[in-house]
């Protein structure tokens, strides 16, 4: 049951897609795929299977799963990016994805017009995001790059000077997909830094990593998701431990 102190609830959400399908090889095959989903080359795959979830606010919540078990589909789901194929999705307060750094990035442009684009995406005041520039590009330790073309950075400092001016300003609801792994261990941790303050301040934090040691220290559950459906929800390491058990368990013949 959703309620007005959560950020996000989802409700037997699901999502599915259709892919192709290897078609009869014989007649008798194709014979019997007549009227089946098979028959026209495609069959119906769940990326979703009935989802529950809710998320408090000011919560860091992380996703965890093998590729292909649904993270991301999920996070694009609470993004408005993808529409559920069935269920009921609530989200209370603006969200910023912070999906993949860098892509729609110019490379002719410097990195202060980066920032303002990057600001005017998420419907920010460019005349504000000039203004913030400076110390963002402070931040993201490019202060000396600020005004040079981005195709003079490397991709690490693309990624940087991005999650800097996204997470700038304090937004309700944040949802990050593996783009933790930016620079070095320091920037690392000021970017965990940047995401405590932005909870304590009553952000709500999704994080989807296969970086399982980050998520046991920073955040307040975890979510297991395993073909798409939640196989585990809790404390961090109780979670950690029923995704390695499944990994074994899978392993063995």
């Amino acid at each position: 049951m959703s309620k007005a102190t959560d950020a996000i609830s989802l409700e037997g959400v699901s999502l599915s897609y259709l892919s192709s399908a290897p078609g009869p090889s014989t007649i008798k095959q194709h014979v019997l795929h007549v009227g089946s989903h098979r028959g026209n080359g495609f069959e119906r795959r769940w990326a979703l299977n009935e989802v529950d979830l809710t998320v408090g606010r000011g919560e860091i919540l992380g996703l965890i799963g093998h590729n292909g078990s649904g993270k991301s589909t999920l996070l694009r789901i609470i993004a408005g990016v993808l529409p559920p194929t069935r269920g009921r999705v609530i989200v209370r307060g603006r969200t910023t994805p912070i999906l993949d750094l860098g892509t729609g990035v110019h490379h002719d442009a410097s990195g202060r017009e980066t920032i303002i684009f990057f600001g005017a995406l998420l419907g920010r005041d460019p005349r504000v995001m000039a203004e913030r520039a400076p110390a963002i590009a402070e931040w993201a330790g490019l202060s000396n790059y600020l005004d040079r073309p981005v195709r003079s950075y490397s991709a690490g400092m693309v990624a940087r000077l991005c999650f800097a001016a996204v997470t700038d300003a304090t937004e309700e609801i944040l949802l990050i997909d593996e783009v933790l792994g930016v620079g070095d261990a320091t920037f690392q941790r000021k970017c965990m830094d940047r995401i405590h303050q932005r909870a304590a301040s009553g952000s709500t934090v999704v994080i989807a990593s296969h970086d399982l040691a980050m998520l046991e220290t920073h955040a307040d559950r975890l979510v297991g998701l395993d073909s798409g459906a939640v196989a585990a929800i809790g404390d961090p390491a109780a979670v950690i431990a029923e995704a390695v058990k499944r990994h074994v368990a899978a392993q063995i013949p």
